[in-house]
Parts: C-alpha cells; structure tokens; sequence
C-alpha cells in the first residue's frame, strides 16, 4: 500500500474552503439572506468536523501540534476537540466495535438498561435508530450523554478531560468575539447551524457501524462519490479508513476501488451504494433494534471475544 506524502495539500485546500465559507457565512451572506447564511455556515461547520477527524488521524502536517491548530477553535460549539480525539481513538480499537461500554461510539444500549427504561423513553430512542429521528434529535440526544459523562469523570477528578474543556473554553471565547465584533450573523442563527451541522454528521454516523458476529462484518461502505462524500472527506469508505487510518481522505476511494472485492469480502457485504438508498430505506424505518441484539443473544457482559475476521 502506498501512502501520499507530505505535504498534503489537498487536506489544506479543504481547510481553506472550509474557513472561508465560513467566513462569507458569518460575514457577507447574512446581509443578503439569512437562511442562506445559516445553511452555508451548517456545510462549514460540518466539513470543520470531517477535518478534525482528519487532523486526529495525524493529517496532514507530520508533527502533531501543527495540525491541531488548523481546526482549532472548535467552530460547532458543542465536543471539545481533544475529548472528540481521544473518544475517536478508543473507537478504533475493532474488537470493541459497538460494544455499549467500550465503543464510546456506540449507540446500543446494554439489552438490560433498556429492560429498565420506561415506554416513553423506548419510543424515543427507536425514534433515533430512524434516520429522521437521528438527525432531528440525534445531536440532541448524544452531545447530552456525551456531557454527561464527562461532567461525572471531571467531578472525580480526571484532569485530563477537565483540561480538554479548558482548552475548548478559549475556543469558544475566540468564537464569541468574531461573533460580537466582526460577524453579521446572529448567535442564535449560529447556534442553529452548529446543531445542523451535527445533524448532517448524524447521516454519516447512522449505519457507520452494525452488531455482527466478525469484526470486519461490523463496519460499512457506503460507494458514493457526491456531495455528502465530500462534506464526510470520503469517510464513507468507512471499512476502508478502519483498515488503514493512515490513509488520507483524499486516498480512500481509489484504495476501495483497487481491492474492492477484498474488502467487500472482508466486512462480509456490508455496503450500499449511495446516501440515496440509505435515505430510501431508513428514513422513516429503523436499521437496527436499540438494545444490542448479540449481547442480548449471547448473554455478553462485553463483546471483545468475537471473532476477528
């Protein structure tokens, strides 16, 4: 496998697009048409996203700082960068995929803690497993999870999650002086697209990753080359980036098309063909139960004994 070398400068002309549709967003655009503005600033704040997961992946500068700085400060307002860093990393361990407790990115619930919930709070989180319901209330419903476990982890004294918030703090603050000083967009227009952009996230999130009994079975390609693509930096050749993380954005799609049938075989059909299908078929139906049908088969307190390949 060849891997680009330095300097990636695709990567950094996708950093320029992204700052500078920022900037006319917050800037030019709401003097002409606010909804404009808001939409345009949502696609900023997503692609933003894209490049930070981008960035924690070690693109595309080699010393590590450098490339931080270029998606710092946390323009979607809501995850800490270092919190959305070291979360993504532990997902990467692969035979923890899914697993309610060690995937961090998860959204199974152990079959157990879902016999405990009320019908109310069932019909909601069936709600989320529908694609609709995933991008209306699914940032909604994981930033608040995602808070709340910090917030406990911080109140026993994990320095290291207290810091990352730090750190994001002073993000914010170079945020809300642009807002204030130089920006013609309203706050709570911004508010606005930082939720949308979390919810165009939520599309590519939705079916990233399934419960199957092989670790490789459990991660998706999605084989579509459009906008949604772009805006995700090809993150869905997912199976793909799970297989080789080193690979930059811009590498994935011809490394899929040279061995498709290797990987294909080895995330055992796990595919769709474009967003298209995916908005078809989920949109209003659920993809997958809630509670984690192998746990809730297999009786697992964990599932890192699965198979690997």
């Amino acid at each position: 496998m060849q891997i680009p070398t330095r300097t990636e400068w695709p990567t950094l002309f996708v950093v320029a697009i992204c700052y500078g549709l920022f900037a006319i967003s917050t800037v030019l655009i709401p003097t002409y048409s606010l909804f404009a503005a808001t939409v345009l600033l949502t696609l900023a704040i997503a692609l933003h996203s894209s490049l930070q997961h981008e960035v924690l992946h070690g693109h595309p500068f080699r010393t590590q700082w450098r490339s931080d700085l270029l998606v710092f400060p946390a323009i979607g307002l809501f995850i800490p960068y270092e919190r959305f860093r070291d979360t993504h990393l532990t997902h990467h361990m692969d035979p923890n995929l899914t697993d309610p407790y060690d995937d961090p990115e998860s959204n199974y619930l152990d079959p157990k803690n879902w016999a405990r919930l009320n019908g109310f709070f069932r019909a909601v989180l069936r709600f989320n497993n529908t694609l609709l319901g995933r991008m209306l209330i699914g940032p909604a419903i994981g930033t608040t999870a995602f808070l709340v476990m910090d917030l406990r982890s911080m109140l026993k004294g994990d320095g290291a999650i207290a810091r990352a918030y730090g750190l994001h703090a002073m993000g914010l603050v170079l945020v809300g002086w642009w807002l204030t000083t130089v920006a013609t967009l309203p706050v709570w227009a911004y508010v606005v697209a930082a939720y949308g952009g979390l919810s165009l996230l939520k599309i590519r999130t939705f079916l990233e990753h399934r419960a199957h009994e092989s670790v490789p079975g459990r991660t998706v390609v999605i084989e579509d080359g459009g906008p949604l693509a772009f805006l995700f930096l090809n993150n869905n050749y997912h199976s793909v980036h799970h297989a080789h993380p080193q690979l930059p954005w811009y590498a994935l799609p011809d490394h899929y098309a040279s061995r498709r049938d290797s990987f294909l075989k080895r995330n055992q059909d796990y595919v769709y063909s474009n967003y298209a299908e995916i908005f078809r078929r989920y949109f209003l139906n659920t993809k997958d139960p809630v509670p984690h049908p192998l746990m809730e088969v297999e009786d697992k307190p964990h599932l890192n004994t699965a198979r690997t390949s």
